[in-house]
């Protein structure tokens, strides 16, 4: 898929706020044009064409978002809008982590959290991603950290990219996106805009 320019289409994408990454994807999102919204209240979801829920730390955001009255909303907005996840958010989309934690159950995948280990086994890698391809073929360089892998998928949802060792870091299901690794602690904003353009 060729990314185009974005920047002058009247677009309103959401970064939901409640713990997390949620200012570096709001930074990126600006860098490319779009005014986007900080999402903590089910009434900020009103008007979004699509939303993106930030890496940090799942159990938390799925915690906060039942406190906040967010869940069914979120599900609600996830069934007709697009939503991508990275990290922790991809974590919150899926539909099972082996473990009891607030989840969206939007995604047909199985994911496992903190696959790779702790904080200090974070690393960054490059990933063959041709849909991204804007003619000039570039790798794209990922970074995980605390990184969970999409062990499996099912149903509706397709593998979009893996490791070298054949091991999921993105999955996409229609209009929903889920991803294992950080793209808002980059400056290749390539998936920003493959999301852009789902929306």
């Amino acid at each position: 898929m060729v990314i185009s320019p974005l920047g002058d289409r009247d677009m309103n994408i959401g970064v939901l706020a409640l713990q997390g990454d949620f200012i570096e994807h709001y930074d990126i999102l600006r860098s490319l044009g779009v005014s986007p919204s900080l999402v903590k209240l089910p009434e900020h979801l009103a008007d979004l064409d699509g939303l993106i829920i930030p890496g940090g730390e799942s159990t938390t955001i799925g915690k906060l978002a039942e406190a906040y009255h967010l869940m069914e909303p979120l599900r609600e907005f996830g069934r007709d809008h697009a939503i991508w996840g990275t990290c922790a958010g991809a974590i919150f989309l899926s539909k099972d982590t082996q473990r009891e934690q607030p989840l969206l159950n939007l995604m047909d995948i199985h994911v496992e959290r903190n696959a790779f280990g702790r904080q200090v086994d974070s690393f960054e890698v490059d990933l063959v991603a041709p849909f991204l391809d804007d003619g000039e073929d570039q790798p794209y360089h990922a970074v995980f950290i605390r990184a969970p892998i999409i062990k499996s998928v099912f149903g509706e949802a397709e593998v979009l990219l893996e490791l070298s060792d054949g091991r999921i870091v993105a999955a996409q299901q229609g209009h929903l996106l889920a991803m294992s690794f950080h793209p808002e602690l980059t400056s290749d904003t390539r998936f920003h805009q493959y999301f852009m353009e789902l929306v």
